[in-house]
């Protein structure tokens, strides 16, 4: 028995917010595992002020979010399954979008992966084209098997910042201990925000965090 890959043509749905035009900031916002594009986008209304594209991209697998079939669908980015091929397919996917929408023009660029997508977010600019001024892993691991060195490369113009909730079932301090001592021994720069809350974008800390580009 032989195992094969076929590529072949395929629609990736995102959805967009904000100024289309000619934005100064450009927002990659990616969901986490079981949401739809759509409506995690709407958690981050509070950033179209008239200078942002908000550009949040659909995993490309979408499924029923319970057994019995019900009308709630989710998506997600990957599963263990295939692994290696389903990354290579989303890093494709995601670079077609960054020039779709003038990543490369754009004056600056953020990149936030929540939950599931912080993983995606991560080995994205790790592994493919497009280069962010900023990385934001919400809620999410940095993935245990991403190269940190070659990452370090390729983030040398990115600033990395952890945002984690202080309630996060996911996202323990003893996870977020253990992901930031892997940053400092593969000695990447990074900053940690923690905020009251658990696994979740909250408009308030999101607008804290954008209010502070640099910090």
């Amino acid at each position: 028995m032989g195992e094969h890959h076929l590529s072949v043509p395929r629609s990736a749905r995102y959805v967009t917010l904000g100024n289309e035009a000619a934005p100064v900031e450009i927002w990659f916002v990616l969901h986490g595992y079981g949401q739809l594009a759509a409506r995690f986008l709407r958690g981050f209304a509070p950033l179209d002020d008239g200078t942002r594209l908000i550009v949040a991209p659909e995993g490309l697998s979408r499924f029923y979010l319970d057994s019995g079939g019900s009308a709630k669908i989710g998506a997600s980015w990957m599963t263990r399954e295939d692994r290696l091929t389903e990354i290579a397919d989303y890093v494709r996917y995601l670079d077609a979008l960054y020039a779709a929408v003038g990543g490369a023009t754009a004056q600056r660029v953020v990149v936030l992966g929540f939950s599931q997508g912080t993983a995606t977010a991560a080995r994205w600019l790790a592994l493919g084209a497009a280069r962010a001024d900023r990385l934001i892993l919400w809620g999410g691991e940095v993935p245990p098997d991403l190269d940190l060195d070659a990452a370090r490369a390729r983030w040398s113009r990115t600033a990395v910042l952890l945002v984690a909730g202080t309630t996060d079932r996911f996202i323990t301090a003893k996870v977020l201990a253990r992901d930031e001592a892997r940053l400092r021994e593969h000695n990447v720069g990074y900053r940690v925000e923690r905020f009251e809350g658990g696994h979740e974008v909250v408009p308030e800390v999101l607008l804290r965090i954008t209010s502070h580009p640099d910090r």
